[in-house]
This record gives C-alpha cells, structure tokens and sequence, in this order.
C-alpha cells in the first residue's frame, strides 16, 4: 500500500495594501510629534500661540509671524506646512498634509475643516497612496466643517462656506458653497489690504 502524497500548500502573494505608504523615517517623525501633540500641544492652555508654534517649528513647521493655531487644530506632518504672517487654524480643524501645504497671510482654516493632502488610485489593485502639494492664498478662509479636497488650491480671498466641499481651485476673491462648492458671489476686493488685491 502506497503511502498519500501530500498536497503542497500554496502561499498566497503578499497583499500590496498592506505595505507601509511612508518610509520608516516618517513613521517614526510622526510617532514622536503624536506624543508630543498629545503631551504638549493639545495639553497647552489656549492662549499660548506662541508655544504651539515653537513645537511646530521643533518639528519642522515654517511659520511667519503671529500665527494663531489653536491646541485641537491636527496637523498631520508639521515638516510639511509652511505658514505666512497672521494665519489662523481654529480647534477641531485638521491638516492632513503628506504633501507640503502652503497658507499664505492671514489665511484663516474654521473649526472642524478639512483640508485633505492625499487620496489613493482605487483603480490600482494596491492601492497606492498619493499625495498633493495644496495652497491657501492670503486672505482665504475655509469656513466650519468645509472640505478642501486633495490637489485643490484656494486662491487670494477666496471663501468656501460652511460644510462645502472644494472639488476644484478657488478663483480669487469667490464665495464658494456646496457639495461639490459652486461660485456662488464674488468677495468684495476691499475687503483685504491693497497689495494682496491683484
């Protein structure tokens, strides 16, 4: 009598979702900032702007002067922002920034927006990570709960309004609302100092 041949188990490929979409070094910077957020920063008592930014600039962040980022503000990847003069990201507002994000002066982030850096190739069966550089113009405000969607950039003294979801770049000076947000009115240009008006 033959002894059974046994039947070879085959091993499955490995899954290309599971792989890391960042390199360990990231990883690791963001591990570090995450309990520094958590210990630190979240911690901070409102009024110190000036500490939340010196521990943004410890990690990275490049911030002009006066900017006003609240203790619940998220920011993903502080090497990756970079922020003129007077800007302001209210609590509850997140920055999710693979890619660097530029807020030029005075630009203003509500609370609980989102400005999302990163979507994934769902046609691709790994479905890769990519990331896009993003842009807020000086006097922009993205209002309460308004989205800005990946690769999309805010022009000069655009507004998107509340809950609204910016699919395309801003046009300066329009009101924008909806989902997807729509030019709805045009922003007075004298509603920001002349040399931001061009």
């Amino acid at each position: 009598m033959t002894a059974p041949t046994a039947t070879p188990i085959s091993v499955p490929p490995e899954d290309p979702t599971l792989r890391p979409s960042f390199s360990l070094r990231n990883r690791a910077m963001r591990a570090l900032w995450s309990a520094a957020y958590a210990l630190l920063f979240r911690l901070s008592p409102r009024p110190c702007h000036a500490w939340r930014a010196g521990l943004l600039r410890l990690f990275g962040a490049r911030l002009g002067d006066k900017c006003h980022i609240y203790p619940k503000a998220r920011i993903w990847a502080p090497w990756n922002l970079v922020c003129e003069d007077r800007v302001s990201i209210a609590d509850d507002a997140e920055v999710y920034n693979p890619s660097p994000c530029v807020m030029e002066s005075h630009a203003i982030v509500s609370q609980n927006a989102y400005l999302c850096g990163a979507t994934h190739l769902y046609n691709d069966p790994a479905f890769p990570l990519v990331s896009f550089p993003m842009r807020l113009g000086a006097y922009s405000w993205i209002c309460a709960r308004a989205i800005v969607s990946p690769g999309v950039n805010v022009a000069t003294g655009a507004i998107l309004a509340i809950a609204s979801v910016a699919t395309k770049d801003l046009e300066p000076f329009g009101i924008y609302a909806g989902m997807p947000a729509r030019k709805v009115k045009e922003r007075e240009r004298t509603a920001v100092p002349e040399p931001y008006r061009s």
